[in-house]
């Protein structure tokens, strides 16, 4: 089948074919790996109890990390009655939360698209998935259109903190999660563009600037943040607002950011966060201890 290097090119292939951009990502990945279709819609779709486990797991271990900077924060939110958000979009928050703390705490996590950014793919699609009753093969399709999306990043900017900083990781994360979010909505892919370039170019600028060097703090409960970020863009690509730049150009924009940011910023906590006087004592704190075991 015709390859994909755009946004615009996976959802004209799709409109074309009058399926979800997830088929034709599936497709692709079958075609370009020599696997039969089945096996590869298999690996994805074996992914879900992973990830649905990890957000259980986050929720119940009232632990701290080893560092003790993160961990029982998913579950107070979770517990806490709704004051503002309403009750999907505090799930999805506290989901989000769940599993970055339980990567953490080493436990098992889908990298989607990295360990920094891991609870906000699963928990938005996990929580749209919840509200509108979505079936184990509408996961798996869902899944499908978020690595769709997380290919064409990967290929046109980065995904990784380090290169482009957290808006590559957290910023592609809530893209994907959009895109999976309205494929569960059953919308269109002139919304999943929208949304997408809704989602990504409000996180632009994003710096990786993680305290003593640990995908903890901002990280953990930046996750739950975007999960709320990608759940605003796609109320407003379902309500019809569109965006004045397109998604690719977006992306590009993103990719071009990335490279101009200094080192300082891409994570290498030597700035941000990570250099203000508490980030310093917590890492000092750490490396004495680290030493001492």
């Amino acid at each position: 089948m015709k390859s994909y290097h755009s946004i615009q090119e996976l959802m004209d292939l799709a409109d074309a074919e009058k399926v979800s951009p997830g088929i034709i990502a599936c497709r692709l990945e079958a075609e370009t790996s020599g696997r039969a279709y089945q096996d590869v819609w298999k690996q994805m779709d074996e992914t879900i109890p992973v990830f649905m486990k990890s957000i259980r797991r986050g929720l119940g271990d009232h632990s701290k990390s080893r560092s003790g900077l993160v961990g029982g924060d998913a579950r107070k939110l979770y517990d806490k009655e709704p004051l503002l958000l309403g009750p999907l979009a505090k799930r999805a928050a506290a989901y989000a939360v769940a599993t970055a703390e339980a990567n953490a705490k080493m436990m098992c996590i889908v990298a989607c698209p990295t360990a920094g950014s891991c609870g906000i793919v699963p928990a938005v699609v996990a929580a749209v998935g919840e509200h509108v009753g979505a079936k184990r093969y509408d996961y798996t399709r869902a899944l499908f259109t978020a690595a769709g999306i997380g290919h064409v990043v990967a290929e046109n900017a980065s995904i990784a903190g380090a290169v482009g900083g957290c808006q590559a990781e957290c910023g592609t994360a809530a893209g994907m999660a959009a895109a999976a979010a309205i494929d569960l909505l059953g919308g269109t892919t002139e919304q999943m563009k929208n949304a997408i370039a809704l989602a990504l170019k409000n996180i632009l600028g994003l710096t990786c600037d993680p305290v003593a060097g640990l995908v903890e703090v901002p990280c953990v409960k930046r996750n739950g943040f975007e999960a709320v970020h990608t759940l605003v863009a796609v109320e407003m690509a379902m309500a019809g607002i569109k965006t004045q730049i397109p998604v690719d150009e977006v992306v590009s924009a993103m990719d071009q950011i990335g490279k101009l940011m200094p080192v300082s910023l891409r994570e290498t906590s030597l700035a941000g966060l990570a250099a203000t006087e508490t980030g310093k004592r917590i890492a000092d704190k750490l490396s004495r201890e680290n030493k001492d075991c």
